[in-house]
């Protein structure tokens, strides 16, 4: 039996770059023998194994063969026989088919390590076509280290456009799409990915609603005055400065979508008809968007402009708004609200006017309505619905007093 560092952790020390996991890679053992010492077994489809003292995956060495179209049309194969070489043949790109023996000596069939130096994203072999993900997992890689100024060779970028042109990437999963989405949001970089995908042509199979967002421009007649797709994109580079949270930078990334450019250049959110979904909740619901993730990009979606002129609203209207947006119930998400707004409003204003007082005017906003207390309306003798009319009306009260009192 050998084993055998393998996959992002080799490649991220070569590369100086954090990593925080290990996997490994079994040569020469059987299922029987990985359990009889003390490994668990979790792999449903090919023998993967757990080791209990550090929580780390040990997988068999396996080759792979493809069955028929799509992620899940792969068969496995294990055996003592197959060497580490067969092993990472089967692997995506060659940065990472890389392996490290206890030794620490690198063992690079496919010349992952000339990759590593040069900067390049390329295929192992044209078993690369075989599985669609790897076209979204060449995007992801592409936006994690864009900042290192890695690129995809241009071989590779032949073969994938001919998968896009052969309609392999129909045979994608809404979740796998998503799973990969979420991982390139967490990057340093994650507007990159979508820039990837549409210059590799994937962009209509993927996410066709960014697709349509890029072509918008081209095929209006009366273009607007602003591209929506690089405003997408520069939504997304500004708020990524302010957070890692993927459903914070989803928000933004898709915030465009829900405006209609044939309105105002595209400063209106559609109107949409009864039952009528809109892009935004098509694409979550699509992809299976995480419910709190959909909340947060559909709140965005249909009240940033609000709290970009939320200084001119009534109190009533003012009420309205934090309660629409969840303000009174979640703080965070009211954060996280505030974080794209103030984001969008940045990308719309010079270098000199970019203070976002809206942020500032509700989050006063919110402490006054929030000093108004229920215990002193029960203590009053008020029950019932008239607990919640003096409420409101004390809410509006207090929001009164603020806006009158409130400078910039």
């Amino acid at each position: 039996m050998q084993i055998f560092r393998v996959g992002g952790a080799v490649r991220d020390k070569l590369l100086n770059y954090p990593y925080h996991e290990n996997d490994w890679v079994v040569v020469g053992s059987s299922p029987e023998e990985m359990v009889g010492l003390g490994f668990t077994p979790i792999g449903n489809d090919f023998p993967v194994f757990i080791k209990p003292e550090t929580g780390e995956e040990y997988a068999l060495a396996r080759t792979e063969r493809n069955i028929e179209k799509g992620y899940a049309g792969f068969t496995f194969f294990t055996d003592p026989a197959i060497g580490l070489e067969e092993d990472l043949k089967r692997r995506d790109l060659t940065i990472n088919a890389m392996a490290e023996d206890n030794d620490g000596n690198i063992i690079d069939p496919f010349n992952g390590q000339r990759d590593v130096e040069s900067r390049t994203l390329r295929h192992v072999s044209d078993a690369f076509n075989e599985d669609p993900v790897r076209v979204l997992r060449i995007a992801r890689f592409a936006t994690r280290y864009a900042h290192m100024g890695f690129t995809i060779a241009p071989e590779t970028s032949s073969l994938i456009i001919e998968m896009v042109r052969e309609g392999d990437l129909k045979h994608l999963v809404a979740e796998r799409i998503w799973k990969e989405m979420s991982r390139a949001l967490s990057e340093k970089s994650p507007h990159v990915f979508i820039r990837t995908l549409q210059s590799l042509g994937a962009l209509q199979d993927t996410l066709p609603e960014f697709y349509r967002l890029f072509n918008e421009t081209k095929a209006s007649t009366h273009p607007p005055k602003k591209n929506s797709y690089e405003e997408s994109l520069k939504l997304l580079k500004a708020t990524s400065r302010l957070t890692e949270k993927i459903s914070v930078r989803f928000s933004a990334l898709v915030y465009n979508l829900g405006k209609d450019p044939c309105k105002d250049n595209g400063l209106e959110s559609y109107e949409l008809r009864s039952g009528q979904f809109s892009p935004i909740e098509t694409l979550c619901n699509r992809l299976k968007v995480p419910k709190n993730v959909k909340n947060l990009a559909m709140t965005v979606s249909e009240f940033c402009l609000q709290s970009h002129n939320c200084l001119e609203l009534k109190p009533i209207a003012l009420l309205q708004l934090l309660k629409s947006i969840g303000a009174l119930k979640s703080s965070e998400k009211f954060s996280d609200f505030l974080t794209v707004c103030s984001a969008d409003y940045s990308c719309n204003h010079s270098r000199t006017d970019r203070s976002y007082s809206s942020s500032t005017y509700l989050r006063g906003a919110l402490e006054s309505v929030l000093k108004v207390s229920v215990k002193d309306l029960v203590a009053s003798g008020q029950a019932g619905a008239a607990i919640g009319l003096s409420l409101e009306k004390r809410q509006i009260d207090a929001l009164n007093h603020f806006k009158h009192n409130f400078t910039k």
